[in-house]
């Protein structure tokens, strides 16, 4: 199966909204993980668990909201200032 298709399917049946929040929610413990590391108290381990959430439910949205040429535009100017930044 494509990628870009279990995507669709999974927005198909848990619905757009309940993915949102599971995003919002995946986020969320994302930031917890890495508070959690910089405490002392985290690992590498549970950061990347959670960055392969996210990844996943980022990729979820840009399907519902129909934006890969955006987000891939955006990226690549957003190097560029980094880029910029740094030298």
């Amino acid at each position: 199966m494509d990628i870009t298709e279990l995507y669709k399917q999974s927005i198909k049946k848990f619905g757009r909204d309940k993915q949102l929040i599971i995003a919002i929610e995946e986020l969320s413990e994302l930031i917890k993980e890495i508070t959690k590391y910089l405490r002392g108290i985290g690992n590498k381990q549970n950061i990347s668990e959670e960055i392969a959430d996210c990844s996943i439910m980022i990729e979820e949205i840009i399907q519902m909201f129909n934006i890969n040429e955006e987000v891939k535009n955006w990226y690549k100017y957003k190097l560029i200032v980094l880029y910029n930044l740094i030298h």
